[in-house]
Parts: structure tokens; sequence; C-alpha cells
């Protein structure tokens, strides 16, 4: 059953501001992503973050003015064909350079929880991934495992087709079944929204979604879709969600200067796999 989010959630007052005034959505702004790499303060100057849009709630993160990406990072390997030799460098990796977590698959988990023990690195994993199409009970059932098994931060897909048909409902409710299993266990919650396959109208209403059902964060990508982070997406959720809840950007993210570019542009948190080789440039 369709459910149309009301006008008080959206409106298309609130919409044209989001997509023109403030995502600078139209001719005029045409090519301000294209130097932005080069030059990440330009995306601060055009969407005006600043540390009052970065702070967020417990856990999420750091402000702008700490210079330690490592600390946004959450260290991934979600290939699959990775090995435990992998996974066990990776979480190596996430001890020596202090990434805020590792992110690998549900199976991997107890393996790092294990080699991650007494460390500052947090657990990540994922949940309906990478298409977000399991049925909610499979999401429900996933998140309490991965929690059973030492996961503390999880990131699931939301169902794209259900949210490109204006089912709200249902995905507000797969959502929010996910998001209760984790808190009641003190685990965060990233929701993945795959930018990429939206419209900017049902980005928004993603974003809108996450922070009513008291998600932590909403994501761009899986990194396994058509497309990953942009800075334009960044921007334009974290112009959604205010500073209540943080956005992580994943999704092709290989470079120090994409990830300060991603996090200038309103990033709390950035997922990659080329984690040492950005912080070490």
């Amino acid at each position: 059953m369709k459910h149309k989010i009301s006008d008080e959630d959206v409106s298309q007052e609130f919409l044209e501001k989001v997509l023109k005034d403030y995502y600078c959505y139209g001719d005029s702004c045409k090519g301000w992503e294209t130097n932005v790499i080069t030059q990440p303060k330009t995306v601060k100057n055009i969407v005006d973050v600043g540390a009052s849009r970065i702070a967020a709630g417990k856990g999420i993160g750091n402000s702008l003015k700490d210079k330690n990406i490592a600390s946004k990072i959450d260290h991934t390997m979600l290939k699959p064909d990775a090995t435990p030799a992998e996974i066990t460098e990776l979480c190596e990796e996430a001890k020596r350079y202090h990434f805020a977590s590792v992110c690998v698959n549900p199976g991997y988990v107890s393996l790092c929880a294990s080699l991650l023990k007494g460390t500052e690195v947090r657990v990540c994993t994922v949940v309906g991934f990478p298409l977000g199409a399991n049925t909610i009970e499979v999401k429900e059932f996933e998140t309490d495992q991965a929690i059973r098994n030492g996961a503390t931060e999880i990131d699931m897909v939301i169902n794209v087709g259900r949210l490109k048909a204006e089912d709200y409902e249902y995905v507000e409710k797969d959502v929010s079944r996910v998001v209760q299993i984790a808190k009641s266990n003190h685990a965060l919650v990233k929701v993945i929204i795959e930018a990429a396959l939206l419209t900017d109208e049902e980005k928004v209403k993603a974003c809108l979604i996450c922070k009513k059902v008291g998600a932590d964060f909403v994501k761009t990508s899986t990194g396994f879709s058509k497309g990953g982070a942009t800075v334009g997406d960044v921007a334009l959720m974290k112009y959604v969600v205010g500073s209540s809840i943080g956005v992580k950007a994943a999704g092709g993210i290989r470079s120090k200067e994409e990830a300060e570019a991603m996090i200038a542009s309103g990033a709390d948190r950035i997922g990659a796999s080329a984690s040492v080789k950005i912080v070490l440039s």
C-alpha cells in the first residue's frame, strides 16, 4: 500500500529550496562539482556547512576541525573473495591507523570482533547487502545475528524499488525494524539509500524517512551499483538531515583529496577500501 509523505514532511517549497537554492541545482551552477576535488573549500562556500552542521550525536564523529581523517574512515573490505588472512590484515591496519571501524561482510564479524577486542576500532557489517531487496524479516534476523556476533555498527540497504514506487510506509517499516533492534543493543545504524539510483526528490524523501525513524546515519552508496559518492549528494543529504544524524560518503573514494572534499561537503564518515592510501598521502 502506498503511503504518501505528507506536506508537513516534505512540501514543494521545501524541495525547491533544497534542490535549487541550497543544492545549487540549475544552469547557473553547472560545473561546480568539477573543481571541488582540488578546491574542497568551494563546497563549504556553496552549501554553508559550518561546525554546527557537522556536529552530531554520540558516536557519530568529529567536526571538520579534526584533521585526523583516519578517525572518520570505515576501513572497508566487502569483496566476495575476501579471505580470512585479508580480513586479519584489515583489522591490523585499522588498529595501526586508528580508523573508526572495519566494515566487513557478516561472515567475518566474529573474526573481527575477536581481533579488535579491547581496541577503540568498532566492527561494522552490512545488512540486506548489496541490493536491499531482502524481506524485512531477513534484515531483522541479519541485524540481530550480526550484533550477537560482535557488530556495533550496521550498514543496511533500503528497499530501493519500494522507495521508487512511493511505498513509503514499507520503507519506513523496513528501516525502523533494523533501527529498533540496533538501538536496543546499543549499536549504530547507517542507512544506505543508493543515491545513484534515485532522483533528487527520492533522495530527500529517503533521508526524511531515515531521520524520522531514528537512524544514526544516511549513507550514499553500497559501492556495488552504477555510481558512488558525489559531493553534491553528500551536500544534499546533509542539508536534509541537518545536525541530528550523520552522513556517510562511500563508493569510489580513493584519495585524500576526495575524502577531504566529501568531509567539506558535509560527510561525517567515509567508507573506503583505499583507507591506508588516503591517510598516508
